[in-house]
């Protein structure tokens, strides 16, 4: 029952978090279909915040990173300000400040790189 109960927990704080953290629930139009979609890519982005959790190399920390509200997904990894440089052959992005979650975000990314997708 207490694991019952738990789990239930756990899925009232993932429909809260889709309602203020992703906003998925401030419908834009007034078109059934289109808020139809707008929702849809809100849970998407949720989804793709649990996968990233998941694909982080250190254990403890992405776990972190899935028990997460998004807003605060949102500062730590995907706003970084980045400068982006244009070179003759290639692009450079420079990472102008430091979280202590870059070290996990380049390990997450080195993983990726190296996974192998199946078709």
């Amino acid at each position: 029952m207490v694991g019952l109960a738990n789990g239930r927990c756990d899925q009232e704080n993932v429909i809260e978090q889709l309602k203020n953290g992703v906003s998925a629930m401030r419908l834009p139009v007034t078109d059934l279909v289109s808020n139809w979609a707008y929702m849809v890519m809100a849970a998407r982005a949720w989804n793709l915040k649990a996968w990233y959790g998941l694909l982080v190399p250190d254990r403890e920390r992405g776990l972190e990173l899935v028990k997460m509200e998004f807003r605060r997904f949102l500062q730590v990894i995907l706003l970084l300000p980045c400068q982006i440089v244009r070179t003759s052959r290639r692009v450079i992005y420079r990472i102008l400040s430091y979280n202590h979650w870059l070290k996990d975000f380049f390990a997450t990314w080195e993983r990726l790189q190296r996974l192998v997708l199946v078709e």
